[in-house]
């Protein structure tokens, strides 16, 4: 009998153990789903806070450069807006950072509503080709890709050609609707893109204008070099030296540099002095969640005119 009531109460104190242990095991889930569910929570109002700060961003600096460029003849890297904005405070940091697209070669511009190659287009991209050391030519590909027909240029290919790539697609036969689309494209690999795209734009300075002109005063020595073929690499760091030293206000001016006299008779109606695209990323950050929105935004008559908005 005592050997029995100590077996059942060896069993009791093990059955108690059991239940304590696995109230326990309960507790903690719920504890961590608690702590999981709190900090998703937390995390999620961190990012929407992050989002709305970012776009904040974007607007303002688009405002900024409506109300900061009006009136102005000339844009040039010596202006506020192409110094980065770095906001902080408690809840969170902000930084905009401006760049101006007018200051690229238009890709989109190659070709003309025709159908023919726009010429002094074409002929920037060849020498821009060239400066960049491409071993091939990929502009008659380009150039099928935006035009609207389906007949293959000399290098050029059309959707017969991307039919038979796995995965097939077809030539998009209209202008580029992002600049990274541009690697779809027969003949531009990823590292030919890396080379390109600081140098190309997809967007017209000018809305409806049959030429996109090129801001001399922005340009980088690529592009410089690549508006004509007189102007060579120091060439083009001269033309930077002089911008640096004071901006130029008229597209005429470009003959301050010396030997460049003709030469800028010849770029006139090409180039401009004042750039009306620019790219604007807003990159907010609250506690570990962070937003960028990246825009690209054409002033015209006092309004802002917003052509491509990301949000990642």
């Amino acid at each position: 009998m005592t050997a029995r009531l100590k077996n059942e109460s060896g069993f009791a104190l093990i059955l108690t153990l059991v239940v304590t242990a696995l109230m326990v095991a309960v507790v903690v889930e719920m504890i961590h789903q608690i702590y999981v569910d709190t900090s998703l929570s937390r995390s999620f109002r961190d990012g929407q806070q992050a989002s709305i700060l970012a776009e904040s961003g974007a607007t303002g600096g688009a405002k900024l450069l409506q109300m900061g460029l009006s009136g102005r003849s000339y844009t040039a890297l010596t202006d506020r807006w192409a110094t980065p904005i770095r906001l902080d405070d408690e809840a969170g940091s902000l930084t905009i950072t401006i760049s101006e697209e007018s200051g690229k070669i238009n890709v989109n511009g190659l070709i003309q509503p025709n159908g023919e190659y726009e010429p002094f287009t074409l002929a920037a991209l060849k020498r821009l080709a060239t400066k960049l050391q491409l071993q091939a030519d990929p502009w008659g590909a380009v150039a099928d890709w935006i035009d609207s027909d389906d007949i293959p240029r000399s290098g050029g290919v059309e959707t017969p050609y991307y039919r038979t790539l796995k995965p097939a697609y077809a030539s998009r036969n209209s202008k580029l609707m992002t600049l990274t689309e541009i690697s779809l494209i027969k003949g531009i690999s990823s590292e030919i893109m890396g080379k390109l795209s600081p140098h190309l734009t997809i967007y017209s300075d000018q809305a409806g204008a049959p030429l996109s002109t090129i801001n001399i005063n922005t340009a980088s020595k690529e592009v410089l070099a690549s508006l004509d073929d007189r102007i060579d690499d120091r060439m083009a760091e001269l033309i930077m030296e002089e911008r640096k030293l004071q901006p130029f206000q008229t597209t005429s001016e470009l003959s301050r540099v010396r030997g460049l006299d003709t030469v800028a008779i010849g770029l006139l109606g090409k180039i401009s002095v004042k750039g009306n695209l620019f790219r604007i990323i807003s990159v907010a950050h609250v506690k570990d969640s962070g937003r960028t929105v990246e825009a690209v935004v054409r002033l015209s008559s006092g309004t802002s005119e917003i052509l491509s908005w990301q949000e990642y």
